[in-house]
């Protein structure tokens, strides 16, 4: 195992902030993992932890056929944002900016660079494109604030792979994941290895968060050079390994056996590994998912449990005015997975309190809530 630490730019005087990458196994092809990029998202971060003793082993015994690169805390800024007792893991507290949007996109300025450039030789394609993706980062003016420097760091470790997987969490949640429409067969694996219970499909969301960040750019590339032979070449994807509040032991051990038993079948990891125990979750078009909200503040109580199936209809969740005596029940307006739950049970205006994913377009351009 190899340690690389980058420290941060614009760390306070009298302090450093750094992203420790721990890189195992050689070869050329690549899986990159980090975890808590949202840093109050904690289940990534215990289920890396799993991971990184697994792959300590694993190198140990000879059994890795390419890199694996793992980055176990991949956001230092948030994890020290609290407030009075709470963590603020989500926004950069200086800037209220989402610490998973507005990642580089590298498509324009890489393909400014390979005008005149690609053939078609698939292979030759990838490795000047990634080459050129490194470059691109590395000639950018230097990083404005930590988070700027924080994003970069992580995206030039990840461009480079064949596989990167981000890891997340919801408020209270069922496994669900994210990805481009077109990897979705390649997902499948993954997704009942780990017991996803929905993939949530999309070319682009809006916002340019880190998993597009990394596997939109090969996509546009392919669509502004159609004459060149350019594979999907980046496998990315974010998973949300449930809720915040799910870091049990069992849990994290089993969500790293299901990633690293993935990585194999992809042909990362050598050795016997376990076929899925149970088939894979439905892949359902990003735009229709539905967020539900409250009509008036009050008290909520959830009548279903995230990873149900729930038709148009069925009664999801009751709000209760304890002053009023109003009491208003909000149904489900598509049939589909009831994913996530928010966790506070006060209902606010313009907060989400249910996401349910449909099989039927309901949303059109940026998809991403905040």
């Amino acid at each position: 195992m190899e340690r690389i630490d980058h420290a941060l730019p614009w760390s306070h005087l009298g302090s450093e902030r750094r992203i420790s990458v721990f890189r195992f196994g050689a070869g050329e092809r690549k899986a990159y993992i980090q975890a808590s990029l949202h840093a109050d998202e904690l289940p990534g971060m215990r289920t890396a932890w799993e991971l990184k003793k697994r792959l300590t082993e694993l190198e140990a015994q000879g059994l890795l056929n390419g890199v694996i690169e793992l980055v176990p805390v991949a956001n230092p800024l948030g994890l020290g944002q609290l407030l009075q007792g709470n963590h603020q893991g989500r926004f950069e507290a200086g800037s209220g900016k989402n610490f998973n949007r507005d990642f580089v996109e590298l498509s324009e300025p890489v393909a400014a660079e390979l005008q005149g450039h690609l053939g078609d030789d698939p292979h030759a394609n990838i490795r000047l494109i990634r080459e050129t993706m490194s470059d691109v980062l590395a000639a950018l003016p230097p990083a404005a604030s930590q988070l700027q420097g924080m994003q970069r760091i992580l995206l030039s470790h990840a461009c480079t792979a064949d596989v990167v997987l981000d890891l997340h969490c919801d408020c209270e949640a069922a496994l669900h994941m994210y990805a481009l429409p077109q990897h979705w067969p390649h997902w499948r694996s993954l997704a009942a290895h780990l017991n996803v219970k929905v993939g949530l499909l999309a070319e682009d969301s809006g916002g340019s968060s880190f998993d597009e960040a990394c596997s939109l750019p090969w996509l546009r590339l392919s669509r502004l050079f159609p004459d060149a032979q350019i594979p999907l070449a980046c496998l990315a994807t974010t998973i949300e390994l449930g809720g915040q509040s799910d870091t049990g032991r069992p849990e994290a051990m089993a969500h790293a056996e299901g990633i690293l038993a993935f990585l194999a079948e992809q042909g990362l990891i050598s050795g016997e590994w376990p076929k899925p125990a149970q088939d894979a979750c439905e892949g359902m078009p990003f735009e229709g998912t539905e967020l539900l909200f409250a009509p008036h503040p009050g008290v909520v109580s959830f009548l279903r449990k995230p990873g149900e199936w729930v038709e148009a209809g069925d009664e999801i969740f009751e709000v209760i005015d304890p002053l009023s005596d109003r009491v208003s029940t909000v149904c489900a307006g598509t049939s589909g997975v009831l994913f996530a739950i928010e966790r506070l049970r006060y209902a606010q205006p313009g907060f989400w309190l249910a996401k349910v994913a449909g099989r039927e377009a309901l949303r059109h351009g940026r998809l991403l809530n905040d």
